[in-house]
């Protein structure tokens, strides 16, 4: 949780270069690096701070990305995320209202890849149905 615009402009910070130095932000914000090295241990004790990641540069990302909307047979949904828990391109899946059950981010490296996924992910035992939704390019990408 966020307790001023203090707070806020750290995260921003560490969105920029989560390896950024702390003498550096202090430098930064015009506060002390106790001050801020405080605030940073705060937002990783309550949760705020999750952890600091690596993000990998396009040349190192999948090239073919896609979203796969799924219905489900009833009761089928333990068995479908078991299926898609054993392929490594899954990346997320979400559950869902409305005409679709679930809402699945996938990536490969090839097309010929990505339509093996989409078969395999159409054939799992109780997908009613599948859409699948091919990203084209990047517009807005807020994900840290």
């Amino acid at each position: 949780m966020l307790s001023d615009e203090t707070d806020a402009a750290l995260l921003a910070l560490l969105a920029e270069n989560a390896r950024m130095p702390v003498a550096t932000m202090a430098r930064r914000l015009g506060l002390a690096r106790t001050t801020v090295q405080a605030r940073l241990d705060k937002l990783e004790n309550n949760g705020t701070i999750a952890g600091y990641t690596l993000r990998l540069g396009a040349s190192l990302r999948p090239r073919v990305r896609a979203t796969v909307l799924l219905s489900a047979e009833p009761r089928a949904s333990a068995a479908i995320l078991s299926r898609l828990k054993s392929l490594p391109q899954v990346e997320a899946v979400h559950n869902a209202s409305g005409r679709f059950d679930m809402i699945v981010q996938v990536a490969a490296d090839t097309t010929e890849e990505l339509d093996d996924l989409l078969d395999k992910i159409g054939d799992a035992q109780g997908v009613k149905s599948s859409e699948s939704l091919i990203h084209l390019s990047t517009k807005i990408d807020r994900r840290l």
